[in-house]
């Protein structure tokens, strides 16, 4: 598995249009056969930050994403709502092993 945590801090007046673009992008990703898993996570104390956990079966399928037209729509609808840039970090996966995740 492929696992990335996306950590975005959005403008406050933002949050909705943000979660919005955010929503229908990780519905849209779900569909994608290399993606295992796509959450949306909003901080419970300071709304404006969030976290994508994005799990792809390969880092090719990552790659594949960011082609994608509803990834391109989504990154370019939220831009000007970061209140800095986005960062996303790599992880490697322990548990569950590469069975337990849905396809």
């Amino acid at each position: 598995m492929h696992i990335v945590h996306v950590h975005v801090h959005v403008k406050a007046d933002r949050i909705d249009a943000f979660i919005a673009a955010t929503l229908e992008n990780a519905r849209n990703s779900l569909k994608e056969p290399g993606v295992a898993r796509f959450d949306v996570l909003q901080d419970a104390k300071d709304t404006t930050r969030f976290i994508l956990c994005e799990v792809y079966k390969t880092p090719e399928d990552a790659l594949k994403h960011k082609e994608t037209g509803h990834y391109l729509t989504w990154r370019d609808t939220v831009a000007e709502m970061m209140a800095e840039p986005r960062n996303g970090i790599p992880y490697k996966n322990l548990f569950p092993g590469e069975n337990g995740w849905g396809s």
